[in-house]
């Protein structure tokens, strides 16, 4: 996720704004792993701000989606890295037998070496551009290459033949005169699992021959074939009887042991573990990779963005759309999906976004937010084209849940977490106000709005103002004469011939217009109930 030497230099986006642009909703498409959606989720709230580390994501990104043969095959090796990370703990146990400690590195050094082996084939026959996947490409196959890798696998491949021959042991155990063990040995070590025929038969004939001859006829109960060794719930680690067996099995193979230490003995410094701090990072471009696939696939763009320099506080899109609209086309529930040019500049850097209710004003805003969300972690963005300022953090707005407003009422929730906002947020953030103050007065809200408006244009940060009141959106000359260097302007969704057209321009409000066009749709202007009731008494 870092170009090398390069120090994080993120910023944690809020439960809040997570919330606010549906990145749950969004994360439970791309995987339905539990797992990989907490990492997932958690790599996505660190929002990272910095020019060269977004275009060295992009760079990868890019890389993964336009070759998907490499992604399936890093898919397969993610498996192999899962598996690897799995022997960490137990080869660290000083407590474990030494015996299973060494088997337990021969299986971390096998898996090891599959995954090198694997990312080196995947990589070698790809021509990936990316710095980031360039640089493993060397990293793993100066690994693969260097002195002793072959020797490596040699080694690996000739001690599990050998372990594997030991399939089961035959041990001798004295009694006292309690029947209580009190001394064990190895009879043989085999190279099959006892079972119903040979070495368990024969021995079972033996004894039942024995039994007759002593005439203890009431001895019995082995004829029965193998028995589970049975403890009072507790691991294997756990229960004192396998685990001073673990130990006598483990001393009793000295010969063993002494071969796997001396061949093993050669790779201490061979470690695969540092391999598995790429699971994440590869699961995190792979999901995303393969979800921006699926939408593409509909006939819908996903594209790279252009990063700019965050200091322009700029943002120029064609053709952008939510990517929740995107979801439900690929469930099948989704209509057409119309796609919208935008822009932030000096000029128009504070919208005041009105429309008719249901209009797409919450559905644009959200998909202002995912913008700037998913072009700074590098994935391919629902646009055409977009260029973009990077933004040090996403600040929202939308209605608050009613059970948060039981101690302050709800204009005194909105007004907190409005004066929360503008405590945190700088003029390379950006903002997404949803309905805000929709729950006051229309005199109150519109009052406390003009306010707020006016600290925008002293912030100068980027903002989308969603809101009911038309009013606010008027006479923005006067408004853009306070101190600021951000203009404000009036962003409209449309209605055309009575159908909300979900098309969105800058323009001024019109809200007596869409009530005109909505009276016209439904025969309610005066002129046309004037007929209806000339027509009802004539």
């Amino acid at each position: 996720m870092y170009p090398a030497g390069k120090k994080p230099a993120f910023r944690k986006i809020n439960d809040e704004a997570c919330n606010d642009l549906s990145l749950e909703y969004i994360i439970d498409y791309i995987t339905e792993n539990d797992r990989e959606k907490k990492l997932i989720t958690g790599m996505m709230r660190e929002l990272e701000y910095d020019p060269e580390v977004i275009s060295y994501r992009c760079d990868i990104f890019e890389d993964i989606i336009k070759f998907p043969s490499l992604r399936e095959k890093i898919k397969d090796m993610l498996d192999q890295l899962e598996y690897l990370k799995s022997f960490e703990k137990p080869y660290k146990d000083d407590s474990a037998a030494a015996v299973w400690q060494l088997v337990n590195r021969l299986q971390e050094l096998d898996a090891y070496v599959s995954c090198i082996e694997g990312i080196n084939q995947a990589l070698s026959d790809c021509p990936v551009k990316s710095r980031g996947l360039v640089q493993m490409k060397e990293y793993v196959s100066s690994v693969y290459n260097e002195n002793g890798f072959s020797v490596l696998r040699e080694d690996i491949n000739a001690l599990l033949t050998e372990t594997s021959k030991i399939q089961s042991i035959t041990l001798g155990v004295n009694l006292d005169s309690a029947l209580r063990p009190v001394e064990v040995g190895i009879l043989s070590i085999n190279p099959e699992k006892f079972d119903h025929s040979g070495i368990l038969d024969n021995f079972l004939g033996f004894c039942s021959k024995f039994i007759d001859i002593i005439g203890a006829s009431g001895i019995g109960g082995a004829g029965g074939g193998m028995t589970k060794i049975h403890s009072s719930g507790s691991s294997a680690e756990e229960d004192p009887l396998m685990k001073n067996l673990t130990r006598t099995v483990s001393d009793m193979l000295g010969t063993t042991i002494r071969q796997l230490k001396t061949k093993l003995s050669r790779y201490v410094n061979v470690s695969g573990y540092r391999l598995t701090k790429f699971i994440p990072e590869m699961l995190f471009y792979i999901r995303w990779s393969e979800f921006c696939t699926r939408i593409m696939e509909l006939g819908l763009p996903m594209t790279r963005p252009e990063i700019l320099e965050p200091e322009s506080r700029e943002l120029s899109a064609k053709g952008i759309y939510n990517i929740k609209l995107a979801i439900r086309k690929l469930e099948g529930k989704g209509t057409e999906i119309v796609r919208n040019d935008f822009e932030f500049t000096k000029d128009h850097g504070i919208y005041i976004m009105t429309g008719p209710n249901r209009g797409g004003k919450t559905t644009f805003t959200q998909a202002v937010g995912m913008l700037f969300l998913l072009a700074q972690h590098g994935i391919f963005v629902p646009a055409e084209a977009l260029r973009i300022s990077p933004c040090d953090n996403i600040y929202t707005h939308f209605p608050a849940d009613e059970n948060l407003t039981v101690n302050l009422g709800r204009l005194g929730e909105e007004s907190k977490r409005l004066s929360e906002i503008f405590t945190v947020a700088t003029n390379k953030s950006v903002l997404l106000f949803n309905e805000p103050l929709a729950t006051t007065s229309f005199t109150e809200g519109l009052y406390i709005a003009k306010d707020v408006v006016r600290a925008l244009r002293y912030r100068g940060a980027r903002t989308v103002f969603n809101t009911h009141m038309h009013e606010l959106a008027m006479n923005l000359d006067s408004m853009n004469t306070f101190p600021g260097d951000m203009g404000v302007a009036s962003l409209i969704t449309g209605i055309h011939e009575g159908q909300r057209s979900y098309k969105v321009f800058i323009s001024p409000p019109e809200g007596v217009s869409y009530a005109r066009d909505i009276a016209e749709k439904y025969g309610v202007t005066f002129d046309q109930l004037k007929v209806s009731v000339d027509r009802a008494a004539g």
